[in-house]
């Protein structure tokens, strides 16, 4: 597999699979990411899930961060609470740089996934793919009624921040509407998976349509950039109507904004 990849993250690669192929804990090292879902390129990161045997899981758990800096040019490391995901390892190794994600897990683990990994080495060939071949696979893309439950009180906290004169976070609020709501629903239009605003450059018209949300630090941007928020959504809300509509919007976020 390394041969298909770009040289530093093949070579990152090669002194994991050398570490933990050495290691009678670990039964298998799977991959996900751009390696599953093509693309991979310089700038990507490696996205591994290292399989744990059952009775060795809790220690390894305790030491993900010793396994990591053992296998070499270890810069930096921290575990992914923040994003759920306490099994999760961050890593950065280099020079040169490159992103590693090491999620540790059991076999049992992989039997219901978001996506089916690639596999990259197993101790025992064919007893991972065998689980793999079993497992029920589900991207948790969202229902339209988590979308209309959540964008309107968004728009309402950016239009606050504005109208206080808080322009960096009204920015911000932005930034998160196009990551949660308007980049998975212009994702669900073209019948791809709910994946944020991950490489939606490749598709011209969903980047167009997102092109009015973005915003200088400026009152008179913001604001418009609120308002083509909520129009663009409204517009992408036609294509799977939410059961129960918010009651009043949009007129009554729009009066509110025109406060300033």
């Amino acid at each position: 597999m390394t041969g298909e990849i770009p040289a530093a993250q093949a070579a990152v690669l090669d002194k994991i699979l050398s570490a933990l192929s050495g290691d009678h804990r670990f039964e298998a090292v799977l991959s996900g990411g751009s390696l599953l879902h093509g693309g991979f390129d310089a700038y990507s990161d490696l996205d591994l899930v290292i399989v744990v045997r059952p009775d060795d899981y809790a220690a390894v758990m305790a030491q993900r961060a010793a396994i990591a800096s053992g296998i070499g040019g270890l810069l930096a490391a921290f575990t992914g609470e923040h994003v759920g995901e306490p099994r999760l390892l961050i890593c950065l190794f280099g020079p040169p740089l490159v992103h590693v994600d090491l999620k540790f897990v059991m076999a049992a683990d992989l039997l219901r996934m978001v996506e089916r990994p690639r596999i990259v080495w197993e101790r025992e060939p064919g007893r991972t793919a065998a689980v793999l071949e079993a497992a029920h696979v589900h991207w948790p893309d969202q229902p339209a009624q988590w979308f209309e439950d959540r964008i309107w009180i968004w728009l309402h906290y950016g239009a606050a921040k504005r109208l206080r004169g808080e322009f960096f976070e009204a920015s911000a609020m932005l930034s998160y509407l196009r990551e949660m709501v308007l980049g998975p629903m212009l994702h669900r239009r073209a019948g791809r998976p709910q994946r944020g605003v991950r490489r939606i450059e490749a598709d011209a018209a969903a980047a167009a349509a997102l092109q009015p949300t973005m915003t200088m630090l400026d009152a008179d941007a913001i604001d418009a950039a609120l308002r083509n928020a909520a129009e663009l959504y409204l517009a992408l809300r036609q294509d799977d109507p939410p059961p129960t509509p918010v009651p009043l919007m949009p007129e009554a976020l729009l009066a509110y904004l025109q406060q300033g």
